[in-house]
């Protein structure tokens, strides 16, 4: 994804693609929703009412006329825009010129069947939700289940209703509207050459490996971290009689694979990294800058497991940070340093209270960037250090107490050299990177 710089001025035309209808408004609310979060679903509905009378094709717009419109700064309306491209809700073109100029194509959300059976949309739903307003949610769009076993199907057909007349021939017009779905893409995850060459031909039919079949492959490989080589036996006992991959065996023999290697556990948003879009500019090679590009490249897991010299994080400690990420919504960069913020101050403890604390405390003040939660962890250490000056300590707990707090606190790093012990822990955190 390229991001580019976008200004007020720039103009918009929103492209109706497809038919919305009412319900489609419960799909985003209740499916989307929880993945996305409120602001995009507000661009979306937005974007709709931009629309002309006839509902296909908006007049031209600045982008200060959608920060008038739903009061939030221009980077947050990029972020949200960005999460319905994501979700296939979006498509952007764009045109540079003095004024630049971009155009929205609007796609109608997916059908409760295809979203709550998509390989990655349904898991993150799942997470993002919980079992008990998942199940609720799923219950919400079941078909009511009635036996018929006893009944006659009476339905009348079209033939013993209507009869047909000779009439003047007609061209059927191909640009009338249609309800159209953009599903949701992901990078190329599997090896494709490697992985149908480890199969013998004589398993495969000519046309399983198809375009969808492919894709879902792609899906599943990126929601179950699996690699080419974890998916070569799992395509492999997939396989039917006939040559073709059994797509729901192959769904169900992916999730227990990462069950079985992740003790029961569904995969969580413990392994993402921090969005591209908030990383600092590389090219600054301080001790400062070194700590903001660990931060913002290793994932909490990684980053928790570097903290644990290797060893495997406890489950509770997982939950935790899955809990920062899900319920507190704190980009993965932003609790890495909660992480190390916690562990100095805390006798190396995350205790959980204290925690969420502190992560409540972050997510009011909008801390989205490595950065800024720096720069507020610190904010939080120099008021701690006056309160402990006014009960006048002795320098022995004034000593013992900075001893504990992180590297980046009270110090100019953008021209201090490290320590020996201090570019050893942060070498072996960058160790996670390579």
């Amino acid at each position: 994804m390229k991001t580019r710089t976008i200004l007020p001025a720039d103009t918009y035309t929103v492209i109706n693609k497809t038919v919305i209808h009412d319900s489609d408004r419960s799909l985003i609310s209740m499916l989307y929703q929880p993945i996305i979060g409120y602001t995009a679903v507000s661009l979306y509905f937005t974007l709709l009412d931009d629309l002309d009378k006839f509902e296909v094709m908006s007049q031209d717009f600045t982008h200060h006329h959608l920060m008038a419109t739903m009061q939030l700064k221009l980077d947050d309306i990029v972020v949200a825009r960005e999460k319905l491209e994501a979700c296939g809700l979006l498509k952007t073109y764009f045109k540079a010129g003095n004024i630049n100029q971009y155009v929205y194509l609007i796609y109608s959300p997916m059908s409760a069947h295809d979203f709550l059976t998509h390989p990655i949309l349904n898991v993150v739903l799942y997470n993002n939700l919980g079992k008990k307003e998942y199940d609720r949610v799923v219950s919400y769009f079941k078909i009511p289940h009635i036996n018929l076993s006893d009944y006659e199907d009476v339905t009348a057909r079209f033939d013993e209703v209507f009869t047909t007349t000779r009439g003047n021939v007609f061209e059927v017009n191909e640009e009338i509207r249609k309800r159209n779905v953009n599903v949701p893409l992901v990078d190329k995850q599997i090896d494709f050459n490697m992985l149908i060459s480890s199969i013998p031909s004589s398993m495969v039919n000519e046309r399983c490996f198809s375009k969808d079949v492919k894709d879902l492959i792609n899906a599943l490989s990126f929601t179950y971290h699996l690699d080419t080589l974890a998916m070569q036996g799992l395509v492999r006992d997939s396989l039917t009689e006939k040559g073709m991959i059994n797509k729901t065996l192959l769904r169900k023999s992916c999730r227990e694979y990462y069950q079985f290697e992740h003790a029961g556990d569904l995969p969580t948003v413990i392994y993402n990294k921090q969005p591209e879009y908030l990383k600092k500019p590389e090219g600054d090679h301080s001790k400062w800058a070194k700590m903001v590009y660990a931060f913002e490249n290793l994932t909490p897991y990684q980053f928790l497991k570097a903290k644990y010299k290797g060893a495997e994080p406890t489950d509770r400690d997982k939950r935790l940070i899955e809990n920062l990420l899900i319920d507190q919504k704190l980009n993965p960069g932003v609790v890495n340093v909660l992480i190390a913020y916690v562990l100095k101050i805390n006798h190396e403890q995350l205790k959980k209270s204290y925690v969420e604390t502190i992560a409540g405390q972050w997510k009011r003040l909008n801390i989205e960037t490595v950065e800024d939660a720096m720069k507020i962890a610190e904010k939080e250490h120099k008021k701690m250090k006056k309160v402990l000056n006014k009960d006048k300590p002795s320098k022995a707990s004034i000593s013992k107490k900075e001893a504990t707090v992180p590297a980046w606190f009270d110090k100019e790093l953008k021209s201090e050299e490290t320590t020996p012990e201090e570019e050893e822990e942060l070498n072996q955190i960058l160790k996670e990177l390579i």
